[in-house]
């Protein structure tokens, strides 16, 4: 693209100038991908791949080994995955690649967005740019009496989840994206508990990842409860 990567409001997230010497970018939808990764002078480097979307959430998948199945980590999850022994300074410890160096999160355009929506955000008023309002949510399958994890960054993932918890006789094959099925594992319990907070990655819910009711995860054209309650429900 010529004129960089484009927002689906039509802005541009990141020229092609400023992403020209990073390694591995790709782009899809709402977001950029490129190579990350973290050091622990124990362990050695921590590999993965960083997803930067358009509302400033980051987003990263785990490639530390050939069986490592951790995804969608928060960058502090990410960080304390690799074993880093000065954790809890993820925009200095995690790295991109440029120009063959690597070059801490702070240091790069890629927390630009992620930056502004933090300061948009206010307490629990946080604003709909802001980089988590909704923490990722549970539903059992009623078949194999499994969880199975909800995203909630959009308003379409939010009605997903919203029908979910709606359908009391909801199964995993119901599920519109992952293919998950009945056959595949739960998530184990060590990756349950990271959720998405920007604030901790074990968070059991505050102030910044529980939303208490805004555009994206209300539906006024729906008569039950669930949309207004549902996020009350999670906190308790």
């Amino acid at each position: 693209m010529a004129n960089g990567v484009e927002r689906e409001s039509g802005l541009m997230i990141f020229s092609d100038e400023e992403l020209r010497e990073m390694s591995g970018v790709k782009t899809g939808g709402e977001y950029i991908e490129v190579t990350c990764g973290c050091t622990s002078h124990r362990y050695g480097d921590a590999v993965g791949r960083l997803r930067v979307f358009s509302n400033g959430d980051l987003e990263i998948t785990c490639e530390c080994t050939p069986g490592c199945n951790e995804d969608k980590l928060t960058p502090a999850a990410f960080e304390k995955h690799s074993g880093r022994e000065t954790a809890r300074k993820w925009k200095n410890n995690v790295w991109v690649i440029v120009n063959g160096e690597k070059v801490p999160l702070s240091k790069t355009v890629l927390l630009k967005y992620y930056n502004q929506a933090l300061k948009n955000g206010n307490g629990s008023q946080r604003s709909h740019n802001g980089r988590v309002c909704h923490r990722d949510e549970f539903v059992l399958c009623t078949s194999c009496n499994k969880e199975r994890r909800f995203r909630l960054r959009t308003k379409e993932e939010c009605l997903i989840h919203h029908n979910a918890l709606a359908d009391k006789n909801w199964k995993c094959s119901d599920l519109p994206y992952d293919k998950i099925t009945c056959d595949d594992e739960e998530e184990r319990a060590s990756r349950r508990v990271y959720r998405g907070c920007t604030r901790s990655p074990t968070c059991k819910g505050c102030t910044s990842c529980v939303c208490f009711g805004c555009e994206i995860c209300r539906f006024s054209d729906c008569s039950c409860q669930t949309c207004i309650d549902f996020t009350m429900n999670a906190k308790a």
